[in-house]
């Protein structure tokens, strides 16, 4: 349920109808905008009665939320959600590039390669220092210290570090040592997981499963705000289809979808969703046009050798190239890079 107030309410008279939402039981959260204010009740709404709450002269209107995530509808927020990490915007008019190896390999490959998405535009930098592969026989990552690799790099160049959480066990030191925290598609439906990350103070990077539905995607976010933690930021990474010509099917239609049902922020992994490093560039771009507010890309040094998911990885020359043209895609669709 929301409860829409008008416009010029002074703050005690919200506050006194927020007391009396949360006298039967009910979690209220208060979202200021630009234009109106909006009560965002989430709970057993049953025993509310609705036309005493519209009896307030100060009330616009109250409605039911219908879907089954509350925290992450648009309704309940009906500006954009922006998160902050470091100064550093994903959600606004900017487009947020994040970019980087599949994998920490060395201190040289992960600084080296900061190094050089930096000076190509990029603002956050991911590795990945535990590794989900389908094969137990498969590169697994350093560890924890791929995460010492990747602060690191974080010291000599300033930037946010993005990396995937697979256990709670590691909870603890993902907070001390990681910016922004990806759950994987394969954990986007591990709830425990998605409890854990609800109750601390730090940006989440959800991928959407590789055969999850929106309404699940979103389901997932909900578990993580629920919580409390509402620094949210959705990754659209391809979904599993009857298709062959690539390792998933990116759906871009996705997008719109999501900015239409939600507030949060959504970015696009276009290399995880073809599994080919010369896709990456076309659908960036078909990405940021369609209204992304993000990419993650995957950037390598050394593809061919690299430990992880090369032949889905640019070479930094070719990142610097890519970034150059995106700027042109960005200001067709009124944002910058």
């Amino acid at each position: 349920m929301i409860v829409i107030i008008k416009s010029g309410t002074s703050p005690e008279m919200v506050k006194k109808i927020k007391e009396k939402l949360e006298s039967k039981g009910v979690e209220v959260d208060i979202t200021r905008g630009t234009n109106k204010t909006v009560l965002c009740v989430v709970g057993d709404t049953r025993m509310i009665d609705i036309n005493s709450i519209k009896s307030f002269p100060e009330v616009d209107d109250v409605l039911k939320v219908m879907e089954p995530y509350k925290k992450a509808n648009r309704l309940m927020h009906p500006e954009n959600t922006i998160v902050d990490v470091n100064g550093r915007l994903i959600g606004g008019k900017k487009i947020a590039v994040i970019a980087g190896p599949c994998s920490v390999e060395t201190e040289d490959q992960i600084v080296g390669i900061a190094e050089s998405i930096i000076d190509s535009g990029a603002e956050f930098l991911r590795g990945g220092a535990f590794k989900p592969r389908t094969s137990p026989y498969s590169f697994q990552g350093l560890g924890a210290t791929g995460l010492d690799l990747l602060s690191k790099a974080r010291e000599k160049t300033g930037l946010p570090v993005v990396s995937e959480l697979m256990s709670a066990d590691m909870l603890e030191k993902f907070v001390e040592e990681v910016d922004i925290i990806q759950i994987g598609a394969r954990n986007m439906q591990n709830f425990d997981l998605l409890k854990e990350v609800g109750r601390i103070k730090k940006p989440i990077l959800l991928k959407r499963g590789q055969s999850a539905t929106i309404e699940e995607w979103l389901m997932s976010a909900e578990y993580i705000m629920a919580g409390g933690n509402n620094d949210v930021i959705l990754c659209e990474r391809g979904i599993r289809t009857f298709e062959t010509s690539t390792r998933n099917t990116l759906d871009l239609s996705a997008i719109p979808v999501i900015k239409k049902l939600s507030h949060l922020p959504v970015i696009v992994d276009p290399s995880h969703a073809t599994g080919a490093w010369w896709m990456v560039e076309s659908l960036s771009r078909a990405a940021i046009a369609v209204g992304a507010d993000g990419l993650i890309i995957e950037v390598h040094n050394d593809p061919a050798n690299a430990l992880c998911d090369g032949a889905q990885s640019i070479k930094p020359e070719n990142f610097n190239d890519l970034m150059k043209s995106l700027k042109y895609i960005a200001l067709a669709v009124g944002r910058e890079m």
